[in-house]
């Protein structure tokens, strides 16, 4: 009896556990429900199909979700359309044939053609679709033109691999990059990128795939991106594409200061590269904190070991949630019982049967705790294009020497969104990692522009470098200069091929050119120039200083010849004029010795004296006593004009020869060149002056060329006749603008006031003689004529002593005046 009771006080528990069980299996049965699934999938994309697995398996070990999941996988090509829809159509059809009509459409198809077959299947069907595809809002073509009902059961979420990229914008616009390369993998689908990732920035940007897994393949890739002027480089890939692409960046010495590297991964290993020396800015994905333990728990007990990590967590997340939406919808009622389908071949483009699923709002409201990270489902609008996982990231820069990671610096973090903005923790920190924007100059050497110097901070000085550093100032950039190959400007042959600076910036060796470059037409056509620095532009002539011939006797060539001999021949004449009317004239000095014996200066104008006279009356010191007689000052008053107008003349005349023959030169103009043969000249070589002429000739050739008329001269004659012997044509004299000195044109006009004052005197001199002959003798006979005695001295006639005075008479008849002319 207590034997017995004993063994049923021992089975009692295990009894009461089985009765538990049986009435929860009992319950679970009941509540249970069996969606059908038709699951369609890429062949690149094994990944979802195994998280699929993953998220029916964990419905089938978790009994309470209440769910069986019974599904119909499809798996195509992403380019051939064509037989994708056949077999989908194939198993759709086998579905509706079975009753198993599908509950929903999971499209795991990521992008092409075959992608967009699908969206056109589940459309044109009305087939309830999750679809976890690539693109943003209008990416998805065959669901741009949704109507209401349709945006609530045709759902699209961007996997993570569609969200990652748009942290580059991020990272564009915080550090205000001008220029992008951005490099994926197969991992990463960026075909409707290309409008969307950075529109509306200013970035210069080239969107491309990894060529291969070649290193010299990459390589070259490289080389062909760093050859658009590109110093930014994004890869987007899995960590073994990450190391391919910086070990070719290695080898081709990319790493420095005038590049920068980010590295974009959904991995969540460590970056490893054989780099010398590198810093990468790093970024990839972490669990929400909220979701590590059940990531660990999904991972080890349904074995989810997929990489990467978080695509396994999306898909198993993305199925698992259709599952419970689609669930919740059975359990609500609000699945509607009559579920009305066509076939592929009963659809002819206008039946497509009418939905009024909300999917979107089941799919909105599952509590399912999520794996990895949350998905964020727009409330408001259709969530095609805009819902996605909002993961986090973590910002690093990851230093490698020597092909070892020797640490890692934490820059802040990046939460998934399609306009989330960078969260830094140090603004400063972030922007050391970025690549300096220096330029390369190319320049020719020539002073004073550029400057060859060792000791100046970059090689090199002068007026350009001087300019450049003012820019510099204001844009803040960095430069190194580097010397044109060849030495040469830049001109082009005639099969249209370049040398020197031009060559080096057309060929994208050069960023920027500086020298004393020269506008050209052509030139334009191929680079962009700034407006005009220096305005001392267009072709000079450089030629040797002309030494200036020398003179002792430079003073001579003033006036011309006939000039000075007019003067010498004015002066004797003067001179014998002065003598002449001062031994004739009766009021003469020599004439009156008693009347001027008191006067302190007595000066008798011999020809000696008149010669003197003449001479000393044009320089500064004077002629002295000038005649006493009217005739004789006369006589010198016109002298002293004449020698005053003859000192200014010459004094000024003097003063701009000396002047001409220091700013004299002998060549002017191009004309002035052409025109003469004692200087040989020509262009500087590969100059713009050099050039210049070459098109100058070749036009002139042309010109010859298409002017018959020319060539012929008939244009030679007809301006023969009409101009040269042309009966109406004025004949001008021709001037000669070059003079040694003054001649006798210019200055002949004194000469003609000394002949006037010559003949003035002459006049005066026959007054004088009338007046002394006829005016002052009171009666025809004998002349008295009473004079002082004390200083005269005379052997002819007699003494009159009068009151203090002494007084001579003289009989002076007119035999004796005849008699001493």
């Amino acid at each position: 009896m207590c034997r017995s009771s004993h063994i049923f006080q021992n089975s009692m528990p295990l009894f009461v556990v089985f009765l538990q069980f049986f009435i929860f299996r009992l319950i679970v049965s009941q509540t249970t429900q069996n969606i059908n699934v038709l699951l369609i999938n890429e062949e690149n994309n094994a990944l979802a199909e195994k998280s699929f697995e993953i998220a029916k398996e964990y419905v089938r070990r978790n009994p309470s979700l209440g769910l069986a999941i019974e599904p119909v996988i499809v798996v195509g090509n992403r380019s051939d359309a064509k037989t994708f829809l056949e077999n989908v159509c194939r198993k759709y059809n086998d579905m509706l044939s079975s009753k198993k009509t599908p509950h929903v459409v999971l499209d795991f198809t990521m992008t092409g053609v075959g992608s967009e077959t699908i969206k056109s299947f589940t459309a044109a069907l009305a087939l309830p679709t999750i679809s976890g595809s690539f693109g943003q809002t209008g990416d998805l073509r065959q669901w741009r033109s949704l109507n209401a009902n349709q945006t609530k059961f045709l759902l699209q979420v961007m996997p993570p691999a569609d969200i990652l990229p748009e942290s580059i914008r991020a990272i564009v616009t915080k550090q205000d990059i001008t220029n992008a390369a951005i490099i994926f993998d197969e991992l990463f689908v960026m075909d409707h990128k290309y409008k969307s990732l950075l529109q509306n920035i200013p970035t210069r940007h080239v969107i491309t795939p990894v060529k291969s897994f070649n290193k010299e393949d990459i390589k070259t890739q490289l080389r062909s991106l760093r050859e658009l002027d590109i110093v930014n480089f994004f890869i987007v890939g899995s960590l073994r594409t990450i190391k391919n692409v910086l070990d070719a960046a290695d080898e081709n010495q990319y790493f420095g200061r005038k590049t920068a590297w980010f590295a974009f991964s959904l991995d969540k290993g460590d970056i490893t590269c054989g780099c010398k020396d590198a810093t990468i800015v790093y970024m990839r994905p972490t669990p929400d904190a909220k979701s590590r333990d059940r990531l660990g728990k999904i991972k080890t007990t349904y074995s989810m070991n997929g990489e990467p990590e978080i695509t396994s967590a999306f898909y198993f997340d993305l199925s698992l949630r259709t599952f419970l939406a689609v669930k919740s919808l059975l359990d609500s009622g609000k699945w509607p019982n009559n579920m009305k389908y066509i076939t592929c071949d009963d659809y002819d483009g206008k039946n497509t049967p009418n939905r009024t699923l909300d999917l979107k709002l089941a799919f909105q409201e599952v509590k399912e705790t999520p794996t990895y990270a949350p998905f964020y489902i727009p409330g408001d609008d259709p969530m095609n294009g805009r819902s996605y996982m909002e993961f986090s990231t973590d910002l690093s820069a990851v230093t490698v020497k020597d092909g070892a990671s020797i640490g890692s610096k934490a820059l802040g973090t990046w939460k998934a969104g399609l306009n989330s903005p960078l969260s830094l923790t140090d603004s400063d920190n972030m922007s050391d990692y970025s690549a300096q924007l220096v330029y390369r100059v190319v320049t020719v050497e020539q002073q004073p522009f550029i400057i060859r110097d060792d000791n100046a901070p970059k090689g090199f000085k002068g007026y350009c470098i001087d300019l450049i550093e003012e820019i510099r100032q204001i844009v803040k950039f960095d430069y190194e200069v580097t010397l044109s190959p060849d030495g040469n400007f830049g001109t082009m042959d005639e099969n249209g091929n370049w040398n020197g600076i031009i060559k080096e910036l057309i060929e994208k060796r050069a960023d920027i050119a500086l020298t004393s470059l020269s506008v050209m037409a052509e030139r334009e056509n191929v680079v962009d120039f700034t407006v005009p620095y220096y305005d001392l532009v267009g072709i000079t002539i450089m030629m040797k200083l002309p030494r200036t011939p020398t003179s002792l006797f430079k003073f001579l060539t003033v006036l011309e010849n006939d000039v000075w001999l007019s003067i010498l021949a004015a002066y004797f004449f003067t001179s014998f004029l002065m003598w002449v009317f001062d031994k004739w004239s009766p009021y003469s000095y020599q004439n009156n010795r008693e009347k001027y014996k008191d006067d302190e200066e007595k000066r008798e104008f011999t020809l000696k004296e008149c010669l003197w006279f003449c001479m000393t009356s044009l320089t500064p010191q004077g002629g002295g006593e000038a005649p006493k007689n009217l005739s004789g000052r006369l006589l010198a008053a016109t002298w002293w004009l004449f020698g005053f107008i003859i000192i200014a003349s010459y004094t000024a005349n003097l003063a701009a020869f000396l002047t001409v023959s220091r700013l004299d030169t002998p060549i002017e103009s191009l004309d002035d060149l052409s025109k003469q043969y004692k200087i040989q000249y020509a262009p500087l070589n590969g100059s713009a002056a050099m050039t210049y002429f070459e098109r100058m000739a070749a036009i002139e050739v042309r010109f010859y060329e298409i002017l018959q008329l020319l060539n012929r001269r008939r244009l030679e004659k007809l301006k023969e006749n009409w101009w040269n012997n042309n009966p109406k044509a004025m004949k001008c004299e021709k001037q000669d603008d070059q003079s040694d000195g003054i001649s006798i044109q210019n200055i002949g006009g004194v000469f003609i006031v000394i002949f006037m004052g010559i003949g003035l005197a002459c006049i005066t001199l026959g007054v004088e003689y009338w007046w002394y002959k006829w005016r002052r003798r009171p009666i025809v006979g004998d002349v008295t004529q009473v004079e002082p005695a004390k200083s005269t001295r005379n052997n002819i006639g007699n003494f009159v002593k009068g009151e203090g005075f002494t007084f001579r008479s003289r009989n002076f008849g007119l035999s004796d005046l005849k008699q001493k002319f």
